[in-house]
């Protein structure tokens, strides 16, 4: 089954406005892989300049990095998802490893998220993985599956399809390690079997599953070109534009 090819830069608090549009602008005029969709999770502040900027630019979208359970209320500092949509923002990420660490997010407070997030039809980027002591005790499948059932699995078939998951090896992210294509390989096809046994193989072979962990331009044709990687996550890499197109254009051709 052919599923959408994806790279998703992720900014996290990184660029002013007028770094995020000059960015913006060289991905704009670079010349890009057309099947590839590029997503770019941007600080909220940029959202609405950027929106307009990338209006009718093809396969380049915006996602915010969070948003809150709820619609409205007293919850300062935070953004809801019906302000997201409001904006007509199609994508947000959910999870993230350091969400979870740095802001204790938890499985269950991220089940609430997702269906507010969905409810709003917002298109979620949920992130899942592993740290290197899980690792270490050959449970990171075990550990994912948890966070999968906890947060996701309560989902109908059709409110998964607006699902993206994005694989973190948090042990990889932001230290210059990288999972070989093989352990890559590996986590992908266990998620997608996961995702097989709780709704059907047709909805497990249909999902995008995401590898975040230090791609770079280097490593990124190796780890695509993995049957159940459908592109990846990007951090740092994402913040230069020459290097990120490098990555959007590290697809390989169908056969």
């Amino acid at each position: 089954m052919s599923r959408q090819k994806i790279a998703a830069g992720n900014w996290k608090m990184n660029t002013t406005l007028d770094e995020g549009v000059e960015l913006v602008s060289k991905l704009i005029a670079a010349e890009k892989d057309k099947s590839v969709l590029a997503i770019l999770a941007v600080p909220f502040t940029h959202l609405l300049t950027l929106d307009k900027k990338i209006k009718s630019k093809g396969k380049l979208k915006l996602a915010a990095q969070n948003c809150h359970y709820k619609n409205s209320g007293a919850f300062t500092g935070e953004i809801s998802p019906s302000m997201l949509a409001n904006l007509n923002i199609p994508y947000v990420i959910l999870g993230h490893s350091e969400r979870r660490q740095y802001n204790h997010e938890d499985n269950a407070l991220l089940k609430l998220k997702v269906r507010a997030a969905l409810d709003a039809g917002l298109k979620v980027i949920f992130c899942c993985g592993e740290d290197l002591d899980v690792r270490k005790t050959s449970k990171h499948i075990l550990h994912v599956k948890i966070q999968l059932e906890e947060s996701l699995f309560s989902l109908t078939a059709k409110e998964i399809k607006n699902v993206i998951i994005a694989y973190e090896p948090i042990w990889a992210i932001g230290t210059g390690e990288t999972a070989s294509p093989a352990q890559a390989q590996e986590m992908h096809n266990s998620i997608r079997r996961m995702i097989s046994r709780q709704y059907n193989k047709r909805v497990g072979e249909a999902m995008t599953i995401l590898y975040g962990g230090s791609i770079k331009g280097s490593n990124a044709k190796d780890i695509f070109a993995q049957p159940d990687v459908d592109g990846g996550l990007i951090g740092g890499a994402s913040l230069d534009a020459d290097e990120f197109v490098k990555i959007i254009n590290s697809f390989q051709e169908e056969e």
